[in-house]
């Protein structure tokens, strides 16, 4: 677990939510599957109870003012409990980040304290039918008028939209502007003119809540707009932070489950005469497997610390794009080794291993595919090694490196 990288907070607050996560209910997790349970309310007024959620937020509103070097760290123990309840784990702090960044202190008041005190539950409204990774695409509308806005349009694949009392909008508030400098975000309340249709019927992360949005003349008061109107650009950069290393972090310890459940399998498990560790077969997945995962642990890490210490906002964005499609990529990987080493016992519900297949595989998915998260990750590299390495330039350290005629580019 790479326990030498923390400090002695982070240990005890990673002992800490290891003792929440051990005493969750396994039929939660069952119920939830099965989807007997659309929305786990208790469970996150028990998580508000125990002062988990949005722990880099300020006291005063509920937070105990750490950073993300301690989130991670929760976050990858939340993560044994597979996708569902880590997203809903992590929406006060998506959905909180905005509010605590861009909102007034009065929708701090109203909205980020009484989140993380479990009495109001959040969704983040992103997505559109006619979306996905082209975000400033949006076509929901809100129009201004006395007092307020008026909002229509549709968002789907909204986790927590089933339990929600209030959810966070993107829209159009200038049609004729460029497309990422007509875009407003608001706090819209559950009420008139707000429909949730919960209709998805999902792989896996399921229980959730996950559902469809339809706005139809929805008033939305002028005070609920979140930072400046037509701002919401900045507002939707700033988010790519929690959105992806929650994903990340979350998806760490789905991968670590399910390695666990495998490395005590091949103990027990015997084939000719002996465990079915002592075979190269199986062992030397466990040990790709936990490579792998210190690798990202290591590298999500290193992305908590370049967040904290506020580095150039290109190196974050570049960051948390490599952290959310390397941990997820290796959750996967590492998922896939697991249920190779159950063999066919893995591919049935006598083992964890088949939800947590289904679960992580829709996390290379949300919050921008990882095909967009290589596009960042490229785009960000290249504005930075613009003007050449920072180090010794090795490409004159070759025998015919002068040889001027030879180096053709057009």
């Amino acid at each position: 677990m790479l326990s030498f990288l923390m400090d002695e907070r982070q240990k005890s607050l990673q002992e800490e939510t290891r003792t929440f996560v051990k005493g969750v209910d396994k039929q939660l997790i069952l119920d939830m599957d099965a989807e007997r349970i659309t929305y786990p309310a208790g469970y996150m007024r028990e998580l508000a109870e125990a002062n988990l959620l949005g722990l880099r937020f300020p006291r005063e509103y509920g937070g105990r003012g750490y950073g993300w070097s301690e989130e991670v760290v929760a976050l990858e123990e939340i993560g044994y409990l597979g996708t569902s309840l880590a997203c809903l784990y992590s929406l006060p702090s998506i959905v909180g980040e905005a509010i605590n960044i861009f909102g007034s202190q009065q929708q701090k008041e109203d909205y980020l304290k009484a989140t993380l005190q479990g009495k109001k539950f959040t969704a983040e409204a992103l997505t559109e039918p006619r979306g996905g990774s082209d975000f400033f695409g949006a076509t929901t509308m809100a129009k201004k008028t006395q007092g307020g806005y008026i909002l229509n349009g549709q968002k789907r694949f909204i986790v927590g939209a089933e339990g929600a009392d209030y959810f966070m909008v993107y829209a159009r508030t200038d049609e004729n502007a460029k497309p990422h400098q007509g875009i407003s975000a608001f706090l819209v309340d559950r009420g008139p003119g707000v429909e949730v249709k919960h209709v998805y019927g999902l792989m896996g992360t399921r229980g959730g809540g996950a559902g469809r949005l339809v706005f139809r003349d929805a008033f939305v008061p002028e005070e609920n707009l979140l930072g400046e109107e037509n701002g919401a650009g900045a507002i939707f950069y700033q988010m790519m932070i929690p959105e992806r290393l929650t994903s990340a972090a979350g998806a760490l310890g789905m991968g670590q489950a399910a390695l666990d459940v495998a490395v005590k399998y091949s103990r027990k498990r015997k084939a000719f005469g002996q465990p079915i560790k002592n075979f190269q077969a199986v062992s030397f997945k466990v040990a790709e497997s936990i490579t792998q995962l210190d690798a990202a642990r290591s590298l999500i890490y290193a992305t908590a610390r370049c967040v904290d210490t506020n580095s150039p906002a290109a190196l974050q964005r570049r960051m948390v794009s490599q952290a959310k499609k390397f941990c997820t990529d290796t959750a996967w990987e590492v998922v896939n080794h697991a249920m190779q080493i159950l063999g066919g016992i893995g591919y049935t519900n006598v083992y964890p291993v088949e939800r947590l297949l289904r679960d992580i595989r829709l996390i290379m998915i949300w919050t921008g595919t990882n095909e967009i998260m290589d596009l960042i990750i490229q785009h960000e590299y290249y504005k930075e090694t613009q003007n050449g390495p920072a180090g010794r330039d090795v490409e004159s350290d070759a025998p015919e490196a002068d040889n001027e005629e030879e180096k053709v580019y057009e």
